[in-house]
């Protein structure tokens, strides 16, 4: 393999701390995955943190012609985002946006997640034009380079028709700001040259009227193969022209430091519907009848999609038939009120009335319903990636047709499938643009497999670009997939076009080479990526990457992604080893740069390097994967099949514990109030030597006794709590009555020392319960009780089994069968215990949601005026009481800050203390989000509020105890 050249790594070294740049195997084949089914392990991994050190590697990259790619959030499809050179990554500090103009415009760094710009603009009633199906995991920068679209944004809302202005690094480490005068004008006497250059394509591209015309008509369609041609002929300045050729450039013409996006209208009123008719061809006349009316968006789905989510909330079992004739449209409108919202459904469902739909659910204004009807459209990928063969990919290619021949190209579509025999392949797409995606699994195990693919891809290729003169590419970028295949759908001469305009722009080449333009033929089939078995929990998992964005690690150690790719290339490894003998093994892995050749076998060396490459890996994931997971399965709420990464991480830590470790949990289970006394007397002791020492003196001693001990031992610090206050019992009867059960770390962990709260939070709830009229009942051997999680989390699933049954045997008994509703103080205990409600039939809440529902009405309340943070628990968001928490806040102050992106506070249980660095990596955007007059934050996790309390500079409790602060009771409260 050929080494970078050591000065270039000593020039890097020289500019840029050793934090970001990663070369150890671990990590480089960890960042090596990206949602695409190539596999490059890049030699080099930047993570740059301003827009100098972009310009500096950029030079020195050009000066060694050194290959750089960029990736924001690695959710491409096509290959744009892998590297076997040099990878640059962004930092945390590429997350600035600025809303300009009211909202009319806003400017964004490449960092920021779409849905998060969405978030900013909301207020104003704004979005930004893009809308692709990963937003909510996919980065501006991304966003930008690729040209995405989605759903409702058809053409005219896509970054090259939305794009204000851009700063632009070029490969030789030159920038433009095209917003700021001065940065213009510096760069066009710097640049002359390049931009006279394009200014002469730009006229000439013009002046071919059989070019122009091609481009304009390639452009009509929805269309993202190949550079950005129309910017030849839609500009006369080259600055605008260089602008928009960097839409859709996908990282090979220079790097975007930031963008300035005109926004569009976000409509409050919006209404959907789902219509079923007997073929493609009715479906398809009612999509240009309906492309004159005020709609939105229009999914088709063909019947082999909506079979492929039978079954779904709102999906009713008629839509679904053995015909495949048979095609679904999945319609939304919107306006700015209720009045023009009811002409836009009254005109079109007239037009649909006129087309004689099989079977129909008509628009309406339900949101509940709506939300079922997206979700089945967005249902239908992952519903091919659930059913998939292990070993096999999901691939999505994006093809657009003309409008006037989609129903007949749907159907060639499906003859094609038969032909290479894809019968799980399903189409579906954004209609009014012609645009259909078809998804489909494959395998790249044998090249027989390889050569299937090939063959249909050729297929589907000269279909589309040939016969029908459709765009290959319509909203997922070119990439490596389809970079063969450009000259074909555009011919020599505007192919060239393109080439002269990397010529200009990137005359060494160096940016992001294969991707858009490869002459190599088969590059589509080379460096395949493979999914072997590794476990049936995470089998299904096809990297996309949607799970990253709230996974608390991802800024420390591996996400679930990583995770679940660095396990499957341990297990392959593992695999390998034990066919290999003597010098030989009986099978090699393809050679990177071909296609697979199954015949080869591996050398000596090779089996060497493969058994050092798999030692490091298992090395490294004890800590990157096991120990820095937290385990709180948010992933799974992201995850397109549903894959709890967690699941696999604790059955990862049950395998490895010892029997010195099951001896001491088995006694920890059977003594659970001795434990729980002895870890009370610590906090007291913990609490004293806090008051002694002071904060910060606290906060070093803590420190340092923790690395000493190899951080085995917890990391001490001021904000750990004091013990807690007993808890009296309750067995009062009456009429309003309420199990109440505090977890374990309500029961040992009171207020830290420097806080000047001294109210528990079960002292706060029966206080709140007291005013509502309720008596309060606790088990009396609660000292005994744990739902179990903490066993959970630890590797042993069967005393956490045997803890949370005898909770809910215990439950169960004092709760009357279940009559008597019962609520628990933490959102985690509530979460462990729903797993067993379905067999105990208990009435579980947790607080603030037994709050809401069935206490707020018996209290009055007057809200502080005092801003308050709310953090919702990652249990809760999974459970999905998050709104609960918000309506509490919302009804104990007029104003409550959420800090954006903190998913997971990452103290996961004991894991705050044992690997701070854990939740540390959570919570660093905290407190930079909270203002300097909010000097209270609130939740409803006793241990998460520690970590919440470290992070932010702000003590954090429980809501209950505002709830108890800005409350009294409507009549005489009940005497407790």
């Amino acid at each position: 393999m050929t080494r970078l050249p050591a000065e270039y790594l000593s020039q890097i070294e020289a500019i840029l701390p050793a934090k970001s740049i990663i070369q150890d195997t671990s990590r480089l084949r960890a960042l090596a995955v990206d949602a695409s089914f190539y596999q490059l392990i890049p030699k080099l991994v930047l993570r740059l943190n301003s827009l100098e050190q972009v310009k500096a590697v950029l030079t020195f990259s050009q000066q060694h012609q050194v290959g750089v790619t960029f990736r924001a959030a690695g959710t491409s499809l096509s290959g744009q985002a892998v590297s076997d050179s040099v990878l640059i990554i962004l930092s945390d500090d590429w997350r600035h946006h600025d809303v300009l103009d009211n909202g009319q415009r806003i400017k964004l760094q490449p960092g920021i997640i779409g849905a998060d710009a969405n978030r900013v603009l909301a207020p104003f009633g704004r979005k930004i034009g893009p809308d692709p199906a990963s937003i909510n995991s996919c980065k501006i920068g991304g966003i930008a380079a690729n040209n995405a679209s989605g759903m409702c944004c058809g053409v005219a809302h896509n970054s090259y028709y939305t794009v204000q202005d851009m700063t632009i690094v070029l490969a030789d480490g030159s920038m433009v700001d095209t917003a700021n005068e001065t940065s213009v004008q510096n760069f066009r006497v710097k640049h002359q040259v390049m931009l006279d250059e394009l200014q002469k394509l730009a006229c000439a591209s013009q002046q071919n009227s059989s070019l122009r015309e091609l481009i304009t008509y390639k452009y009509r369609l929805k269309n993202t193969c190949g550079y950005a041609l129309n910017a030849l002929i839609d500009y006369q300045d080259p600055l605008d022209i260089l602008l928009h050729l960097m839409i859709g450039s996908e990282g090979t013409l220079g790097f975007i430091g930031d963008i300035t996006y005109k926004t569009v209208i976000e409509h409050k009123y919006k209404a959907s519907g789902l219509y079923l008719f007997a073929s493609a061809e009715q479906a398809c006349a009612l999509v240009q009848v309906l492309a004159q009316q005020n709609v939105d968006a229009i999914e088709l789905m063909d019947q082999r999609a909506l079979n492929s989510v039978k079954g779904q909330p709102g999906l009713p079992d008629t839509f679904c038939t053995d015909n495949d004739n048979y095609t679904a449209l999945l319609l939304e409108t919107s306006a700015n009120s209720d009045k023009a919202l009811s002409l836009n459904m009254q005109s079109i469902e007239q037009c649909i009335a006129e087309h004689h739909p099989m079977q129909s659910i008509a628009l309406s204004t339900n949101t509940v319903l709506n939300q079922q009807l997206w979700a089945i459209r967005k249902g239908t990928f992952p519903a091919v990636g659930a059913v998939r063969e292990t070993g096999t990919t999901v691939i999505i290619e994006d093809v657009c047709f003309p409008i006037e021949n989609m129903a007949e190209g749907i159907g060639r579509l499906h003859q094609l499938f038969d032909k290479f025999g894809y019968a799980e392949a399903i189409i579906f797409g954004h209609a009014l643009a012609g645009n259909l995606h078809f998804v489909f699994t494959q395998s790249f195990e044998l090249q027989s497999e390889i050569e299937r693919y090939d063959s249909f891809m050729q297929a589907v290729a000269h279909l589309v670009a040939v016969e029908f003169k459709g765009s290959l590419k319509a909203e997922h970028g070119t990439g490596r997939n389809m970079a063969p295949f450009v000259a074909l759908e555009w011919g020599e001469e505007a192919y060239n076009v393109m080439r002269k305009i990397k010529q200009i722009v990137d005359p060494a080449g160096i940016l992001n080479p294969g991707v858009i333009l490869n002459d190599d033929q088969q590059s589509h089939i080379k460096n395949l990526k493979l999914l072997p078995k590794a476990n049936d929990i995470v089998d299904k998992c096809i990297e996309c990457g949607f799970c990253e964005v709230v996974c608390p690690s991802q800024a420390l150690s591996y996400t679930p992604r990583q995770r679940i790719a660095i396990w499957r290339r341990i297990q392959h490894l593992r695999a390998l080893a034990t066919t290999t003998s003597g010098e030989h093994a009986q099978r090699v892995p393809r050679v990177s740069n071909q296609p697979n050749k199954q015949a080869a076998i591996y050398t000596q060396e090779q089996a060497e390097e493969q058994a050092k490459e798999l030692r490091q890996l298992e090395h490294d994931f004890e800590y990157m994967g096991i120990d820095t997971c937290a385990a709180t399965g948010l992933c799974a709420q992201r995850c397109p099949v549903g894959i709890n990464t967690g699941d696999l991480i604790r059955q990862l830590r049950s395998e490895k514990q010892t029997k010195f470790g099951k001896t001491i949990a088995k006694f920890s289970a059977n003594h659970f109030s001795l434990v729980s006394k002895a870890a009370a007397l610590g906090f007291a002791a913990s609490s004293t030597a806090t008051k002694i020492l002071g904060d910060d003196l606290t906060n070093k001693v803590g420190e340092s006794v923790h690395q000493f001990s190899g951080k085995r031992l917890p990391l001490w610090q001021s904000q750990w709590p004091s013990k807690a206050k007993p808890i009296r019992f309750d067995a009062s009867l009456h009429s309003k009555q309420v199990v109440y059960f505090a977890s374990c770390a309500s029961r040992t962990m009171g207020p830290a020392a420097s806080d000047s709260e001294s109210l528990s939070t079960y002292d706060a709830a029966r206080s709140v319960f007291a005013k509502a009229g309720y008596h309060v009942i606790v088990p009396d051997t609660m000292s005994e009780l744990c739902c179990g999680m903490p066993f959970s989390s630890k590797g042993f699933p069967d005393l956490a089994q045997q803890k949370g049954e005898q909770l809910a045997r215990s439950l169960l008994s004092i709760s009357r069968q279940g009559q008597i509703p019962i609520v628990f103080d933490t959102s985690p205990c509530k979460q462990q215990m729903q797993a067993l409600n379905n067999e105990h039939g208990l009435t579980i809440f947790e607080t603030s949601e037994f709050m809401v529902k069935h206490v707020l009405a018996d209290l009055q309340i007057t809200p502080q005026t005092q801003p308050i943070a709310l953090h919702i628990t990652c249990s809760s968001r999974k459970m999905g009481i998050g709104p609960y928490l918000q309506t509490l806040a919302n009804a104990c102050s007029e104003k409550v800050i959420q800090p954006n992106g903190i998913e997971c506070c990452g103290f996961a249980g004991d894991k705050g203390m044992f690997v701070p660095e854990l939740n540390a990596s959570a919570l660093r955007h905290l407190k930079d989000q909270i203002p300097a007059d909010c000097t209270e934050g609130f939740s409803n996790s006793r241990t998460c509020e520690i970590g919440l309390s470290q992070h932010s500079g702000i003590p954090y409790h429980s809501l209950m105890l505002l709830l108890d602060k800005v409350s009294k009771g409507k009549t005489a409260p009940v005497n407790v």
